[in-house]
C-alpha cells in the first residue's frame, strides 16, 4: 500500500508538469485550431534563459519572474513574426512552420549553452516532505506552483475583461470582432501566456530531467497525451488529463511486468492514439460541429 500510494503521489507531481504543458498547447489550440509541435521547445529555450541568469547571480525567484516575462514576450513576437501571416494558409503551411521552429529553437540552445547535460537548481530543496518518504518537497512545491497557477488562470479568465475578452475572441471571433475585441491581439496575447505557462513547467522539470536541449521532447508528448484525453477544447479538461497520465504512467511502469522507463513514452503514444479512436473530443472537450 505505501508503494501505491507513494506511485500515486509521484504520478501527480509529474501530472502537474504535463498539465502545464497541456494546459499551454490548448491554449494554442483553441487560438488558431492547430497544435505547437514547438512547445517544447519554447520552454527549453525559457528554462535556459532562468539558468543564464542564476549563472550570472540573479537570485532563483528574480530569474524566474524575469523568465516569464521573457517567455510571454517571446511568445507574442513568434505569432506576431511567424503564424499571424500564416493565418490563413493551408494547414501543411502551419504543420511546416511549427516543425522549422522546433528545429531552429532547438539547434539554437544547442549553439549557445551545448549538448552537455548541466544541473538545474530546485527552490524547494530535495528532503521528504513534512518528514514523510511518500513525496520529496521539490514535488510537493512543483504540485503548489501548479494549482496555483491553474487558480489564478481561473480567476483571469472568468472575472476579468481582458480573461473574458479572449475567451470570446477564441470561441466566437466573428462575434467578438462586432463587439469591438481586438481578435488579433488577443490570440497574440493567449501565445504570450502559453509561452510563459510553458516556461514554468520547464522550470520545474528540469531539476528532475537535467537541463539539456532535448529535454522537453518527451514532455511535450505527455502533454499532447493529457491535452487529447481531456479535449483540446476544455483547458480544465487539459489540467485533470495531466495529472491522470502522470498517475496512470507511474502505475503501469510500476505494476505491468516488462514497462520500465523505456516503454513509458510509447504508452503515452499508445494512450493518444486510443482516445482518438475511442472518444475523438477527449473526456471533457465538446464535439467541433462546423456549418457547410
Amino acid at each position: 500500500m505505501e508503494l501505491f500510494v507513494n506511485q500515486i503521489l509521484a504520478g501527480i507531481s509529474t501530472g502537474a508538469i504535463y498539465a502545464c504543458m497541456a494546459l499551454a498547447v490548448v491554449m494554442i489550440y483553441q487560438a488558431i485550431d492547430h497544435l505547437n509541435f514547438a512547445q517544447g521547445e519554447m520552454a527549453m529555450f525559457s528554462t535556459f534563459i532562468s539558468w543564464q541568469l542564476m549563472q550570472w547571480g540573479v537570485p532563483y525567484w528574480g530569474a524566474f519572474v524575469l523568465t516569464l516575462a521573457f517567455s510571454f514576450a517571446g511568445g507574442i513576437a513568434i505569432e506576431r513574426l511567424l503564424f499571424r501571416p500564416l493565418a490563413k494558409a493551408p494547414i501543411l503551411t502551419n504543420v511546416a512552420g511549427f516543425i522549422a521552429l522546433y528545429a531552429i529553437i532547438n539547434s539554437v540552445a544547442g549553439l549557445i549553452w551545448d549538448f552537455t547535460i548541466k544541473q538545474y537548481p530546485t527552490p524547494f530543496g530535495s528532503s521528504p516532505f513534512l518528514g514523510s518518504q511518500l513525496i520529496s518537497t521539490h514535488q510537493a512545491g512543483m504540485i503548489g506552483i501548479t494549482i496555483l497557477l491553474l487558480i489564478g488562470l481561473y480567476f483571469f479568465f472568468q472575472f476579468t475583461r481582458m480573461g473574458l475578452a479572449m475567451r470570446a475572441a477564441a470561441s466566437l471571433p466573428e462575434s467578438a470582432r462586432l463587439v469591438g475585441i481586438n481578435t488579433s491581439w488577443m490570440i497574440a496575447l493567449g501565445w504570450g501566456m502559453a509561452a510563459a505557462i510553458g516556461s514554468i513547467a520547464g522550470m520545474m522539470i528540469a531539476p528532475v530531467v537535467f537541463l539539456e536541449p532535448n529535454m522537453m521532447l518527451g514532455v511535450l508528448i505527455y502533454g499532447f497525451a493529457a491535452a487529447v484525453l481531456g479535449g483540446l477544447t476544455s483547458p480544465f479538461g487539459a489540467v485533470i488529463g495531466g495529472f491522470l497520465v502522470g498517475i496512470f504512467e507511474n502505475l503501469v511502469g510500476t505494476y505491468i511486468p516488462g514497462v520500465g522507463n523505456e516503454l513509458k513514452l510509447p504508452i503515452a503514444l499508445a494512450l493518444i492514439i486510443t482516445v482518438l479512436v475511442v472518444k475523438p473530443a477527449g473526456l471533457f472537450g465538446r464535439p467541433i460541429v462546423k456549418r457547410v
